[in-house]
């Protein structure tokens, strides 16, 4: 896209307002659920950086430890894990989330990712009565029943579930998706997704079974599952922006959250240029800390600037096709 010539005198500073589930934010940047955000401590560390939002880990119904370590590590151009969803059980985020909306106006988002269908089907009843909620980001993106797909590659499944998740839950639904290859797939998920009334779309969460070689040791990286892990960073990028693309021009009446490979303000731009109204940092977050977002955010801001934009409608959704 071209640089646009910028009149001085009426051009506007840009902001980088936005809003999720019907919910105003002030800034369009916000972590990926997984990372620094397992603790009170580190969802308090989001609450007071420069996010938009919040959401915490995926949680089951009660505690989990996850898998044996090593179980992240960072890799050139992104990073691998198998965390195995270690987290503090539903009620703890539940609690923290009470606890915190008395003291700040910035939405905290619940996310829930069970292990049977059951447990989703508790966890969704759980959250329903949760007084302070502002969302539920539903992870599709995590194993489901053994044996079979994780919930998102298995659409009939998906479209079940929602049914029922809709048909119990009265807070706003957010859905995490895995990644998609195939244009069938898309337009397949597309058309169950448009039968409710999501608060949102996030894609994607990591690129599933990758492997990462550490040649002097002639060994896998991580612990868990012979080596396999799922993919994220810059990795994952043009996987990303396409998900996000294609569900933008397939719903495009959908708020998107974008996710994956964000490390600058060019990245979050991209996202925004493919339709996302937010974006979600993860592996950024976990080398950087929560510093990567005044970062990011200033970086973006440059842009916009430059490019004459004063928000981030001037410029979401209209990617050029050449």
């Amino acid at each position: 896209m071209a640089d646009v010539q910028i009149n001085k005198e009426a051009f506007v500073s840009p902001v980088l307002n936005s809003s999720l589930a019907k919910i105003s934010l002030e800034s369009c940047l916000m972590n990926a659920s997984g990372v620094h955000c397992t603790q009170e401590s580190e969802l308090q560390d989001l609450i007071e950086a420069k996010t938009g939002a919040v959401v915490s880990k995926s949680c089951t119904l009660e505690y989990r430890a996850g898998n044996p370590e090593p179980r992240y590590v960072t890799i050139p151009y992104g990073s691998i894990n198998s965390m195995g969803l270690p987290n503090n059980g539903i009620r703890y985020y539940l609690d923290f989330i009470d606890g915190n909306q008395k003291n700040t106006a910035k939405p905290i988002i619940l996310s829930i990712a069970g292990l049977t269908r059951k447990e989703n089907i508790e966890l969704l009843k759980t959250a329903s009565s949760a007084q302070s909620l502002h969302a539920i980001e539903f992870n599709l993106s995590c194993p489901n029943i053994p044996g079979k797909p994780q919930t998102g590659y298995d659409f009939e499944e998906s479209k079940s579930i929602l049914e029922e998740a809709f048909s119990i839950c009265s807070k706003p639904i957010g859905v995490k998706l895995p990644p998609y290859f195939d244009m069938a797939h898309f337009e397949a998920m597309a058309a169950i997704l448009d039968q409710f009334p999501l608060a949102y779309i996030c894609c994607v969460n990591s690129i599933g079974n990758g492997m990462w070689i550490d040649s002097a040791e002639e060994s896998t990286v991580i612990k868990p599952k012979s080596g396999f892990g799922g993919i994220g960073g810059l990795f994952i990028k043009p996987t990303a922006l396409a998900n996000v693309r294609m569900f933008h021009k397939l719903l495009p009446h959908f708020n998107l959250v974008g996710c994956g490979g964000v490390q600058n303000g060019e990245d979050a731009f991209q996202h925004i240029l493919c339709g996302a109204s937010v974006v979600q940092i993860g592996t950024t977050l976990w080398e950087e800390g929560t510093a990567c977002f005044d970062r990011i955010s200033q970086e973006l801001i440059d842009i916009m600037t430059k490019k004459g934009y004063s928000t981030i409608e001037d410029f979401r959704g209209k990617l050029r096709e050449i």
